[in-house]
């Protein structure tokens, strides 16, 4: 199998730096942020006024506070927020579970593909598959979430290509299976409003369903190629590259197809407890992923259990618009769905903010970090034995 193109140094480079850069404006942008607190009377430098007409004080609306002497507001600025945040021993320990629980997360991610492959895969070099697996992710759109290298990953690990590429459209079905089941009764149980605010615009929440009808039609298909009729993949990728601007991918694409129909085949034979094992590695995963930002909301703002479970339930839809995101790993897109959606759970849009930069940093860029340093070690170690 080709090595992929995102395996080119340059490649590399540039989309990393590009995610960093974008992550970095989003950092910046929030750090240079201002809100207005309420301080005794006439003891501050600007009072409020209501500009926007809509009877609400929007601490973080600068035009709503004109400078006024002896006034009832005073100037703070995101730096100064965050630097009076006692750093306790509870924040220290709730940040300490974020950590574990993308530990954990990664951990459900390798027992699922040690499952999948029949534990043809060790820990370690189960390890190795899901560091790379998400650095690749972490470069790419949400939407591709690194499928193709990590079909060269396992062929790299001694899985056959039919087999390694029947095992990611496997995993793909599943993560969006959680989503597809999940996302309709989160919405029974919770209001519009309080799922997709008025704030985030009606072009994204358009951007939102559309996403949902989209990964609800792939899992059909998905479906339906693994577990109804194995030869349907083969057919619908023939289909398509007949096309003239397609064909000259149609042999490659109908070998592909071949490959899986012929695994799909192997699979159907599995046992109930094998897909209970896939299925239960999957739902902790997520759990796990969701969780990162529980622990980190308490770690700064005191919620109780049901504000947490209104916290969980948001997340369904922060992630919808993560895996439809154009740009790497979702960068810009996580940071601005992040305020949107999760602003309510404190009255400063700014700790807010700063928040999604502590979870970004916990929840992206070690992967980067980890990808980078496993990548070209394990890139000259397959090159080695294939020489």
């Amino acid at each position: 199998m080709e090595q992929p193109k995102v395996f080119r140094r340059s490649r590399v480079i540039l989309v990393a730096l590009l995610a960093i850069s974008v992550c970095v404006f989003s950092g910046y942008r929030t750090l240079s942020k201002v809100e207005f607190q309420k301080v005794p009377h006439g003891k501050g430098d600007y009072s409020w006024t209501d500009h926007n007409h809509n009877g609400k004080i929007d601490l973080d609306l600068e035009e709503e506070f004109p400078v006024s002497k002896n006034g009832d507001y005073e100037k703070i600025s995101a730096l100064e927020i965050l630097r009076n945040i006692p750093l306790s021993l509870s924040t220290i320990g709730f940040l300490g579970l974020a950590l574990l629980a993308m530990v954990g997360r990664d951990i459900n991610y390798m027992w699922r593909i040690r499952t999948l492959t029949n534990k043809e895969l060790s820990w370690k070099a189960s390890f190795r598959t899901i560091m790379i697996w998400e650095y690749a992710s972490a470069l790419a759109p949400g939407v591709l979430s690194g499928a193709a290298v990590a079909m060269f990953i396992l062929n790299r690990e001694r899985i056959a290509l039919g087999r390694a590429t029947a095992i990611v459209i496997i995993t793909a079905f599943f993560d969006n299976l959680f989503f597809v089941i999940l996302i309709p009764i989160v919405f029974l149980f919770y209001s519009y409003n309080a799922l997709l605010p008025e704030s985030i615009g009606t072009s994204a929440s358009t951007v939102f369903w559309v996403g949902y009808s989209v990964f609800f039609v792939l899992c059909f298909l998905l479906f339906t190629s693994i577990f109804l009729v194995p030869s349907f993949l083969k057919r619908l990728l023939g289909a398509v590259t007949r096309l003239p601007i397609l064909k000259r991918w149609n042999t490659k694409a109908l070998e592909t197809g071949e490959n899986v129909r012929q695994t799909a085949l192997e699979l159907r034979g599995e046992k109930p407890k094998f897909w209970l094992k896939v299925g239960a590695a999957t739902v902790f995963s997520w759990t796990s992923r969701y969780l990162v930002i529980s622990f980190i909301f308490q770690a700064f703002v005191q919620l109780n259990v049901f504000q947490h479970v209104l916290l969980l339930s948001k997340q369904f839809v922060l992630w919808m618009f993560m895996r439809v995101a154009p740009t790497p790993g979702g960068s810009g897109v996580a940071e601005w769905a992040f305020g949107e959606l999760l602003s309510t759970f404190s009255a400063s849009a700014v700790v807010v903010g700063s928040l999604a930069i502590v979870w970004r940093v916990i929840g992206y860029f070690p992967y980067l970090i980890i990808g980078s340093i496993i990548l070209p070690r394990w890139l000259a170690k397959k090159a080695e034995k294939n020489t």
